[in-house]
């Protein structure tokens, strides 16, 4: 596809005009997986693959698919920087594309379940942000024990008070933008790395007005490879909500 599309085309949810980003750092193992459960989901999906420098071979690998796939492409990184700055960039460069009306985030371990991505496209037919949900009716988890649905319950009741915002599941990152929601956003003015940086997104996308909804999901534990959670990654969303309050 090529141009520009009318005013009608671009708000009318089209998944070949939706590009899903996953970020990447060592998911050689099931990056080949992930891929092929988004490009075979019905409607003509694009993806893009942020790759920081991976030493498994992930960027390489994703080379190879992009070669084979018009419907793939890759940036490359130099370095782990974190979270934050992988999708930042992944938004700018997605924005250069007139072609592109939506942008989704998922993760390349199926903790996020590709065939939700319809579903969350799908709402943004009155919606300008839709967020894969843990805490809303229909929502939920599977495969953690008790400690860590609490840290992640309580996390988000911790957030929800500290912001004053209704959205249930603030750190969820399997989410779905309309690109109008994105131009609105100064990204150059978020500066979080960790996952903090999907607290601060949704809290700067209600304060430039945009319309957030959030769509029941199941999360599962990641199918491979180590989790990305450190306890840098935990402080910072706590200290995170009192320097973001300035936005409400």
């Amino acid at each position: 596809m090529s141009g520009a599309p009318s005013t009608a085309e671009s708000l009318r949810p089209d998944p070949a005009r939706a590009v899903v980003v996953i970020p990447t750092y060592n998911e050689r193992e099931l990056l080949p997986r992930i891929t092929e459960a988004v490009l075979s989901l019905e409607g003509g999906w694009n993806l893009l693959i942020v790759d920081d420098n991976s030493p498994d071979g992930t960027g390489a690998l994703a080379d190879e698919q992009a070669a084979a796939e018009p419907r793939v492409r890759v940036l490359h990184r130099e370095q782990k920087e974190g979270l934050g700055p992988a999708y930042l960039a992944a938004f700018r460069e997605v924005l250069k594309r007139p072609d592109i009306g939506f942008v989704g985030q998922i993760d390349a371990d199926f903790s996020h379940n590709p065939q939700d991505l319809p579903r969350l496209l799908a709402a943004l037919a009155e919606a300008d942000l839709a967020i894969g949900s843990r805490y809303v009716a229909g929502g939920g988890t599977e495969g953690w024990d008790l400690r860590r649905r609490l840290l992640s319950r309580g996390g988000n009741a911790y957030v929800r008070l500290v912001l004053g915002t209704s959205i249930r599941d603030m750190t969820a990152g399997f989410r779905m933008w309309r690109r109008e929601a994105l131009e609105k956003i100064d990204l150059a003015a978020v500066k979080t790395r960790g996952y903090g940086f999907q607290i601060e997104m949704a809290l700067r996308a209600q304060a430039a007005g945009c319309r957030v909804t959030e769509v029941p999901i199941l999360f599962s534990e990641r199918r491979a490879g180590e989790s990305k959670m450190t306890g840098s990654i935990v402080a910072e969303a706590l200290v995170l909500p009192w320097k973001l309050r300035r936005l409400r």
